[in-house]
């Protein structure tokens, strides 16, 4: 039946848009909800929440990783600049793919692909080049630089983030849904670890609806 294919979980209500406003975040960190913007994975027209620009510069609000003042700016910049907009979107879906590859070979228990390791290190080479240390509150704190010209600086936070969980215990925390055609990513923050679904209340139920029909049907 093609409702068990669907995951409905990450579907919006019927007669509302689908995008980044109304998706669950359950990643337990930002890197790995960007990573969950594309939904739906297993099936043959995956969910995607980055649909435009300006998803993009929705999703970075609502993770906090700016305000609405810097959406603003970068809104007025993409709509003089629309190729550069569209160059920058196409990198962050770019990076977004590559740190999927990466996560979820970890969360199968295998070794990275080295292309993929070093497609990585090359993006955090750039991003470390607008890293600078700078005095703060009486000590030191690491800042990132942009130029006002910038549409994309919001992906290298995103790629250092991601290298930082890849070299962490954390990365032992990351387990992909179970639910077969979802593969969305999250840290596993239970008590006993045992958290199978990216959220009980659908993938999970959904699983648990599926073993009662089967049961029922072979009754």
């Amino acid at each position: 039946m093609l409702v068990w294919g669907l995951c409905m979980g990450h579907a919006a209500p019927e007669g509302t848009e689908r995008n980044v406003a109304n998706m669950d975040l359950v990643g337990g960190r930002p890197v790995v909800d960007f990573v969950n913007t594309l939904s739906d994975r297993a099936l043959a027209r995956p969910l995607e929440r980055l649909a435009s620009y300006r998803d993009l510069l929705d999703w970075c609000v609502r993770e906090d990783m700016f305000g609405n003042a810097e959406r603003t700016r970068l809104k007025r910049l993409a709509a003089r600049h629309p190729r550069k907009a569209s160059d920058a979107l196409a990198r962050a879906r770019a990076l977004r793919e590559l740190l999927f590859r990466l996560f979820s070979a970890t969360t199968e228990r295998q070794v990275p692909a080295p292309k993929a390791l070093d497609e990585l290190t090359t993006f955090l080479a750039e991003a470390a080049s607008h890293r600078r240390l700078e005095p703060a509150d009486g000590g030191l704190r690491w800042r990132w630089h942009r130029g006002d010209d910038e549409l994309d600086w919001m992906l290298w936070p995103l790629a250092w983030s991601a290298s930082e969980l890849l070299g962490s215990e954390d990365l032992g925390l990351l387990k992909e849904c179970a639910q077969h055609d979802c593969r969305w990513l999250f840290l596993d923050l239970s008590k006993n670890r045992s958290r199978r679904w990216c959220t009980m209340e659908q993938c999970g139920n959904r699983a648990k609806a599926r073993r009662h029909y089967e049961k029922s049907r072979r009754s």
